[in-house]
């Protein structure tokens, strides 16, 4: 198990993350909201324990880019708010789980543990296509047994067009499907990212681009260049 603790207060995330060592549970720290961002982006976590209350991005507003994700990652708040009405407005974020300071190390652990098995009880089916093999679960690739190391957009970008079937999935649908709200429909954004992806994956070209309409997995391993005439 990998987790993302996010605590500002840096006595007690060591004490965390030392404790956790000792449980076999691997943790990285975040003192603030900027680094638990950055550390998201990067890193694949099972779990992550957010600190409501850090500089920077809020625990809460981290829980509502976690959640928004996709990535159905669990997610325990941990504060010093121990109010009835704090608890509710942390699990309306979407938190699964919530501890009050000062608490146990050791419930903290057997909560995780709880969490992480639940996770692994509703894990989502590998999908597999034309030699792709994608574990939503463990956020790993593989072509034809070959390990392939993605950024999580073009995660998000294969995971969409696999999800499809070899079936036409349009730019507007990467999009919504990959990108968040705010992104700008009008930027070359879908069209980098695929790119970028094909070349991960490698030769033979494993996403064709159907000219004028978008982009599907390719079973026949054909032209980068498109079904159609124009370049994608």
């Amino acid at each position: 198990m990998r987790v993302l603790v996010v605590e500002d207060e840096l006595y007690m995330a060591e004490a965390i993350r030392d404790g956790l060592r000792l449980e076999a549970i691997a943790a990285d720290l975040a003192g603030d909201g900027d680094t638990a961002l950055e550390l998201l982006s990067v890193n694949s976590y099972d779990l992550a324990v957010l600190d409501r209350d850090i500089p920077g991005p809020s625990g809460d507003e981290i829980a509502e880019r976690i959640i928004a994700s996709g990535s159905g990652m669990p997610i325990l708040m941990l504060t010093a708010a121990d109010r009835l009405d704090d608890k509710a407005s942390g699990f309306g974020l979407g938190a699964d789980d919530y501890l009050t300071k000062p608490f146990d190390l050791r419930e903290l652990v057997l909560r995780l543990r709880a969490l992480d098995r639940r996770r692994a009880h509703n894990r989502p089916p590998v999908r597999e296509i034309a030699g792709l093999k994608l574990d939503p679960f463990r956020r790993e690739v593989f072509r034809d047994g070959r390990y392939v190391a993605l950024t999580r957009k073009q995660f998000a970008v294969l995971e969409v067009l696999i999800a499809a079937e070899g079936g036409v999935v349009s730019a507007e649908e990467l999009l919504e499907g990959a990108w968040d709200e705010n992104a700008d429909p009008f930027t070359n954004a879908v069209r980098i990212t695929v790119s970028a992806l094909r070349k991960r994956l490698g030769e033979p070209w494993a996403i064709a681009t159907v000219a004028g309409v978008g982009y599907r997995i390719d079973a026949t391993g054909g032209d980068e260049r498109t079904v159609g005439a124009a370049h994608g």
